[in-house]
C-alpha cells in the first residue's frame, strides 16, 4: 500500500500548484504587468482583499506542503499499512484543496478546522512511520 504515500505526495504537490491560479487571478484583477515583476511585494498593496488572501494562501500551502512531503517519503521507507494512516494520506491533498477555498473566500472557521486536520493528517503520517522502528 506504500502507492498511497506516493499519490498523497504528488497530489498534495499539485494542490500547491492549483493555489497560485486564485494568486494569478488576484493580480490580473489588480492590473499586474511586466513592470511589476521587478518589486513583486510591493505590489501586494494594489491587490484586491481576495488577492492578498490569495497571497497567503500560497504561502501557506508551500509550508504545508514543507511539512508533508517528508511523511510521505517516511511512510515510502518505513511502509506503515495501518487504515488509518492510508486514510489521514489520502484525506490531506483533499483537505488542502478545501483549505484553498475556505481562505480564498473567507471562512475562517472553516479555514481554521481545515488546516487543523492537514497538519493533523500529516501528524498522523510521521506518527505511524517512527512506529514502524520502535
Amino acid at each position: 500500500m506504500q502507492i498511497v504515500f506516493a499519490w498523497s505526495l504528488c497530489l498534495s504537490v499539485f494542490v500547491v500548484l492549483i493555489s497560485i491560479l486564485p494568486l494569478t487571478l488576484g493580480r490580473i484583477k489588480a492590473g499586474y504587468s511586466i513592470k511589476n515583476m521587478s518589486t513583486p511585494r510591493a505590489f501586494f498593496e494594489e491587490l484586491p482583499d481576495f488577492g492578498k488572501r490569495a497571497t497567503w494562501c500560497h504561502q501557506n500551502c508551500w509550508e504545508s506542503i514543507s511539512l508533508h512531503a517528508p511523511a510521505c517519503l517516511f511512510c515510502l521507507i518505513s511502509g506503515p499499512e495501518n487504515t488509518i494512516v492510508l486514510i489521514a494520506a489520502w484525506i490531506h491533498p483533499l483537505i488542502r484543496l478545501l483549505y484553498i477555498f475556505a481562505y480564498i473566500f473567507d471562512i475562517p472557521i472553516a479555514r481554521g478546522l481545515l488546516w487543523a486536520s492537514g497538519i493533523l493528517s500529516t501528524l498522523i503520517l510521521y506518527k505511524d512511520g517512527l512506529l514502524q522502528y520502535l
